[in-house]
């Protein structure tokens, strides 16, 4: 029976089927947007892969915004407009040729100014945290800009107090130099042209040519560390779209996982095409470690808790049956891990534990149970919703907790659901800094699979949402998750809009 929301919105259930087979037919390598910092430090390689270089340069060029600034162009938020507009600067001023770019270079200088003029609030005010690497990155990147005085001496300003952060965080690494099997290596350019030293040159380089799938750090490598390096320029030509490259590639097992997650929880996941299920739960289980799990990509060196996680998930309710013992070896003291040395738990890390445990078959007073529990017991707001650094949007994280304990630890979702009711816009949509369907699929999908268990939604709530949804459901997607910027994983997104109309219409 098509539903009262189909009906007059048009939305059947033959061409949502169509959409969701058509996007099972493109996973890939992983689609993502291009992002101003990892271009930008592309661009810089001109010396040594001229077109490579060019290309990247022409794209940063176009993307600077109207305030003289770069980053994200939907919402700003303060630790990407930061970082993207410090690269960008460093990029044009040292390969820039024409009079544009040195004009563009002038009107960066008043937005760093700004930008830099603000820290101390703005810093403070991103709700989310840091971007990825940041209290590492930004202080190499902040001494290369006084270096060619792009900026003023930083010293005393918080910008240049981010080296004291720096310092604590390389302590972490106890003497361990720098290699593939640590995360950190995702970030390798933060060591800047005095800190080769760090590196493991002997055990840095994926088998891909890059640097922890990182086209910045690639770049960073194929500038500084063995320069025009051929497998690291491949890599990096291999990934370029349009001159501009993504924040990180492949991300194979990601896009698979979470594609597969979001469908899982419809009605309908039977009637997609059987074919092409079985050939991507082929591929997660084929890249499953028995001790450790799965990373973000089938052969990146450094596995994690998040996908490990959620990859445990979808493998159960598909009726596989990988090794608890790899979720298992992710447990700290009073939580579960996403990566080694990491500073703060994730929260959608832990969810997505706790949603293995289930699907593993323990039981809600299960010790490993109760500490996750526990952990977002602490880290929520009153109980109302999470936050996550992966995520700049509370929706994603609040989202997926409500889908995980639904009917399993509800009282841990129930003022989770009348805050996501209560925080619909009056047109039918959610979103934390502007509508948008991202938001709104993940809202949905949350309300329905609380309403299937038994939970009680206000029916308007469900349709409202869903009319708002089909009308925006192409839309440009702004870029809401937290690499070292912000970017935005287009399949994935996709998904899971497909999926809220799935329940829903």
């Amino acid at each position: 029976m098509v539903s009262q929301t189909a009906q007059r919105t048009g939305i059947t259930t033959m061409n949502i089927i169509d959409a969701a087979n058509e996007l099972l037919g493109e996973i890939g390598s992983g689609k993502m947007s291009n992002t101003v910092y990892d271009t930008a430090w592309v661009a810089m390689l001109g010396e040594v892969d001229w077109t490579l270089g060019n290309s990247a340069l022409e794209w940063l060029s176009s993307k600077q915004l109207p305030d003289g600034s770069w980053g994200n162009n939907s919402l700003s938020y303060y630790h990407d407009r930061l970082i993207c507009t410090l690269t960008a600067m460093l990029a044009l001023s040292k390969r820039g040729r024409r009079a544009y770019d040195q004009r563009q270079v002038e009107r960066g200088r008043d937005a760093i100014e700004k930008i830099i003029s603000g820290a101390t609030s703005n810093l403070a005010a991103d709700p989310y945290g840091a971007t990825v690497g940041f209290e590492l990155i930004v202080p190499t990147l902040t001494a290369e800009a006084e270096a060619v005085g792009l900026i003023p001496s930083q010293q005393g300003r918080i910008l240049g107090r981010l080296q004291n952060q720096r310092v604590r965080k390389l302590s972490l690494l106890n003497g361990k130099k720098i290699s593939r099997f640590l995360t950190v290596a995702h970030s390798s350019e933060m060591v800047g042209s005095d800190g080769l030293h760090l590196l493991d040159l002997e055990n840095l380089q994926e088998a891909n040519g890059s640097i922890g799938y990182s086209p910045s750090a690639t770049a960073f490598f194929a500038l500084k560390v063995k320069p025009g390096d051929s497998a690291a320029l491949g890599y990096l030509n291999s990934i370029k779209h349009d001159g501009g490259v993504p924040n990180v590639a492949p991300i194979d097992i990601f896009e698979c996982a979470w594609t597969l997650w979001n469908f899982s929880l419809t009605d309908q996941v039977n009637d997609l095409d059987s074919s092409l299920i079985k050939k991507h739960l082929k591929f997660l289980f084929d890249n499953w470690n028995e001790q450790t799990g799965v990373g973000f990509a089938a052969n990146y060196s450094a596995h994690d808790g998040d996908d490990t996680g959620l990859v445990f998930d979808v493998l159960k309710r598909f009726g596989y049956h990988p090794s608890l013992s790899a979720m298992l070896a992710y447990e700290e003291s009073d939580s579960f891990r996403c990566f080694a040395l990491e500073a703060n738990p994730s929260v959608s890390a832990n969810i997505h534990a706790l949603g293995a445990l289930r699907q593993a078959g323990l039981s809600v007073d299960h010790s490993a149970v109760q500490k996750i529990l526990g952990f977002l017991d602490d880290k929520s707001h009153l109980n109302t919703f999470w936050a996550d650094k992966w995520h700049i949007s509370p929706y994603y994280a609040t989202s997926h907790l409500i889908i995980t304990c639904a009917a399993f630890a509800d009282e841990f979702a129930r003022k989770a659901v009348d805050w996501m009711c209560q925080t619909q816009n009056l047109n039918g949509s959610w979103g934390y800094y502007m509508p948008t369907a991202e938001e709104t699929a993940y809202c949905l999908q949350a309300l329905a699979v609380w309403e299937k268990s038994g939970g009680k939604v206000p029916k308007p709530v469900l349709e409202r949402g869903a009319k708002w949804l089909v009308d925006n459901m192409d839309t440009p997607y702004p870029a809401l998750w937290i690499g070292k910027c912000l970017y935005s994983p287009d399949l994935v997104i996709r998904s899971s809009i497909i999926s809220a109309l799935m329940l829903t219409t």
